[in-house]
């Protein structure tokens, strides 16, 4: 299965403070893990602004993910589209992208946002 992290995750799987259902997704030698380009423009912005749950260095994270064997999701036309389709439960632009990536794709995707599981589709909630 194809799983997707939200940007929270990606940080504490590089910190190793991820919630023990997420291990367990990402342990998991079948599945086939994604980080987004949006993720890492989240985190370069956030942490630009110096917001405490953003303080990782984007480059090395990136680099991180793609030596552990993370497959990149490029951002492209079709998921921003998808976008003004998704119910407004949540306004932040970085989650929404995140969600339409991963349900245009028919990708699971994973969060520890209790807000952004309420989505409809393959969402799943390990915080």
């Amino acid at each position: 299965m194809k799983i997707l992290l939200d940007t929270h995750l990606l940080i504490w799987a590089a910190t190793d403070k991820l919630p023990a259902k997420a291990v367990r997704f990402i342990e998991d030698r079948a599945n086939i893990l994604l980080f987004s380009s949006a993720s890492i423009w989240e985190i370069t912005i956030k942490s630009g602004l110096n917001r405490a749950a953003f303080s990782v260095d984007p480059a090395a994270l990136y680099n991180g993910l793609l030596s552990a064997g993370y497959e990149e999701l490029r951002v492209i036309s079709r998921h921003a589209l998808l976008v003004r389709t998704l119910p407004m439960l949540h306004k932040d632009p970085f989650d929404r992208i995140l969600l339409a990536q991963a349900a245009s794709e028919g990708i699971t995707f994973l969060t520890a946002d209790e807000i952004v599981a309420q989505y409809p589709g393959s969402v799943v909630f390990v915080g």
